[in-house]
């Protein structure tokens, strides 16, 4: 991939992004405004580089991937002869509609400006730019190195050559996304991940168990099929008949559920108590180093489902 991409923002997620398209091949800048974001980038860059190395996810030195990444604190430089430019700054609409009138601007008139923003429709902060068919949201999941999905959302004046076009990158970059069909706020994987939050919030909340089971329910769990198939794939193959065949069994009795549960309001004092049994479990001091350990726990699960893979071919 021989592509020169573009990155606005040198924090946890652009530097992950940065990372996804040097080990693809392509020559990456990194932008940020704060220098003090850029001094100690390439640090942490070279670290999660060499986890990705250790766990046999690279070919290449760590070293050399990281000579693909350079920092730079000038935007039009970062901008100049890029395909993609992914922005990565505050999740506000102020910062949104800044940066993007900025790109917009500064960068090739054929690039693709993408948003990594979690909940923020792309129309939000596009309607005004001259460039706006151009303009879409390329939402990873934390960090995109290691978990491929991307949700592609484009605006409804988003072309669809541009879209098409994101589509190609993200996947020669060897992520996987999907194309949102409209806009909605949260995409995708947020609304299904507030549904199951909303759940165990609720679950929590009405006593029905601890913090420590409701989470052993999703990863000793649902998590384990979840983790290779989808809720549809899974519940095709958990009646003998298929789908059809499950939604008559179990259909009416989830519809039940599901019109007795209510929206969750996150109220401060349920906060507290669901933070109190975290941090029995793991101290405020620890929260860095058990982050790494997720991370290296998911390195090692894409390097067994990748030789699960070259075992099916």
């Amino acid at each position: 991939m021989q592509d020169r991409i573009a990155i606005v923002g040198a924090g946890l997620i652009g530097r992950a992004w940065a990372i996804v398209f040097a080990r693809a091949g392509c020559q990456v800048r990194l932008h940020d405004a704060d220098p003090h974001a850029l001094a100690d980038c390439q640090r942490l860059l070279l670290e999660n580089i060499g986890d990705l190395a250790g766990h046999g996810l690279i070919t290449e030195a760590p070293a050399a991937v990281l000579a693909r990444i350079k920092p730079t604190a000038n935007l039009a430089e970062t901008l100049e002869d890029a395909a993609l430019v992914q922005e990565n700054v505050r999740e506000t609409l102020e910062a949104k509609r800044a940066i993007f009138a900025e790109m917009d601007a500064l960068s090739a008139p054929d690039a693709i400006l993408a948003s990594s923003t979690s909940w923020l429709m792309a129309s939000e902060f596009s309607e005004g730019l001259p460039g706006r068919h151009r303009v879409m949201v390329g939402h990873p999941v934390n960090p995109p190195y290691l978990i491929p999905l991307v949700e592609v959302a484009p605006a409804p004046w988003t072309s669809d050559a541009a879209v098409q076009r994101a589509h190609a990158l993200y996947r020669q970059a060897g992520q996987s996304p999907v194309l949102l069909r409209k806009e909605i706020t949260g995409f995708l994987l947020n609304r299904i991940q507030g549904a199951v939050l909303n759940e165990a919030l609720n679950l929590y909340a009405g006593g029905y168990a601890s913090v420590q089971d409701l989470d052993k329910v999703l990863k000793d769990g649902l998590g384990l099929r979840w983790s290779f198939m989808g809720p549809f794939e899974t519940i095709d193959l958990n009646a003998p008949a298929g789908l059809l065949d499950y939604a008559r069994r179990y259909g009416p009795t989830y519809r039940d559920v599901a019109r007795g549960q209510q929206p969750n309001d996150w109220d401060d004092a349920l906060v507290a108590r669901i933070d109190a049994e975290r941090r029995e479990a793991l101290p405020a001091t620890e929260l860095a180093a058990r982050a790494r350990w997720r991370d290296n726990r998911l390195m090692a699960l894409v390097a067994h489902q990748r030789t699960q893979a070259r075992d099916a071919d």
